[in-house]
């Protein structure tokens, strides 16, 4: 049976025995990057490798499927950053990372191979189940999240994002969600909000999980109620999120976003103090790379003019360009809680701030089981919604990912898979009505 039969019968509602009865392909269309070209970017800048000359859609065999695993059938995926760094090969080509799995075991060698399918977000059904999946089955619309971790090391009990063994689908794994068929495990499946479009529910597993963690989960930096709390790239994907989180939780965000149509789309949302960095004119490096402490300074200023103190949190990603002044104008006894380095991983910072002023830097990566899990609920709540700003079919993913690797986007690039157009897949229609100023409001995010 085709890909396009089975997606059709998902389409139409098949029940879950129908969808465990349907016979899969032995091949299926996917998002891929290919071994032989990990050096077609060699010598060339960050700024000029093309997304759109290294990630194809290719016909590859379906996934394996092992004990604790599922088969999914993915309606629609999302674009993350991390496909943009997989698809240019930078700041190290992701083969690497599935060479070393295949050689962790026998079921890690299934994913060393000579093409990669990438994709770390997710909304499907269930189209097979592996021995020892107990809570879901054939036929279940679920999100997917991109912690990929077995838990045998006692470490990732407590936390699984400790694990020795953590890796992040479809980055560090192979088998990702942009394809029509992505191999998952069942701990990384979540029941879909029923008021969500595919594409929708697709743009939430990565950022918000992500952002979730930073600064709601314990195991970053906690905001409590009327806490002031610093957000770069707040129209982005995770700084959609933190934005949410933050008015959700008693919070006051400040937004940094690069144009007034940016800065009125935070305020159109609640978020009332917006700084454009770019109208500002800021620039926190100097001609030769230097910090530009006059300019880290006059930042500082600007936030205390707009609510009357330094920032309790400052929710840290660009990294190099934006990290240094992260730390100076973060309050004193206040905390750095980053997640990413989308614009360099080096980063330089005045140490004395961080020590005398008594602040603290914390990493955070993803999230676990409970903290992504958590998120999803209060979408389905209608508590969170999507940010979902532009959608592409799968033959043209590497656009997305091109315009994202440049920052032609706001919020997320959802990719549809097996739903033919945007618009599908929603149940409860009285709940989305109930939601569908905000959602609206939040899907203006482009």
């Amino acid at each position: 049976m085709s890909m396009d039969a089975i997606h059709e019968a998902i389409l139409e509602g098949a029940s879950g025995e129908t969808i465990a009865g349907l016979p899969l392909p032995e091949t299926m269309r996917a998002a891929v990057v290919r071994k032989s070209e990990i050096t077609m970017f060699d010598g060339i800048p960050t700024e000029e490798k093309d997304p759109r000359k290294s990630l194809h859609v290719d016909e590859v065999p379906l996934p394996p499927l092992g004990a604790n695993e599922v088969l999914i059938a993915p309606m629609a995926s999302a674009l993350n950053y991390n496909t943009v760094w997989t698809s240019i090969f930078e700041p190290l080509s992701t083969f690497g990372f599935l060479e070393r799995y295949g050689k962790s075991s026998e079921l890690g060698a299934r994913h060393n191979l000579d093409y990669h399918i990438v994709g770390s977000d997710a909304a499907a059904v269930v189209l097979r189940t592996g021995p020892g999946v107990t809570q879901f089955k054939p036929g279940d619309r679920v999100t997917v999240h991109c912690n990929y971790v077995d838990l045998e090391q006692p470490a990732g009990h407590e936390d699984s994002m400790l694990d020795p063994d953590q890796r992040i689908w479809g980055f560090e794994t192979n088998f990702g969600g942009l394809a029509d068929v992505a191999m998952v495990k069942s701990n990384q499946l979540m029941p879909m909000p029923t008021h969500l479009t595919w594409e929708e529910a697709a743009s939430l597993g990565l950022v918000m999980a992500t952002s979730y963690r930073m600064i709601v989960g314990n195991n970053s930096a906690p905001m409590k109620q009327g806490d002031i709390v610093l957000i770069w790239g707040a129209t982005g994907g995770l700084g959609g999120f933190a934005v949410q989180f933050v008015l959700n939780g008693g919070g006051i965000p400040i937004g940094v976003v690069s144009s007034p149509e940016k800065a009125e789309l935070l305020r159109s949302i609640g978020c009332e103090h917006v700084i454009d960095r770019k109208a500002e004119g800021y620039r926190f490096h100097d001609e030769q790379g230097q910090p530009d402490y006059a300019e880290i300074r006059r930042f500082g200023k600007k936030i205390r003019s707009m609510v009357g103190q330094d920032p309790d949190i400052v929710f840290e990603h660009p990294g190099r360009t934006t990290f240094g002044a992260s730390v100076i104008v973060c309050k004193r006894g206040g905390t750095i809680v980053t997640c990413a380095s989308t614009s360099g991983y080096l980063h330089e910072y005045d140490n004395r701030h961080l020590w005398m002023r008594l602040k603290r830097i914390i990493g955070s990566h993803f999230a676990n089981y409970e903290e992504a899990w958590q998120a999803n609920r209060l979408v389905d709540l209608g508590m969170i919604h999507p940010i979902l700003s532009k959608t592409y079919p799968l033959d043209q993913a590497a656009q997305g990912a091109y315009e994202m690797h440049h920052n032609l986007h706001a919020g997320k690039i959802g990719i549809l898979v097996g739903a033919p157009e945007e618009g599908l897949g929603v149940v409860d229609t009285e709940k989305r009505a109930k939601h569908l100023e905000s959602i609206e409001a939040y899907r203006a995010f482009e």
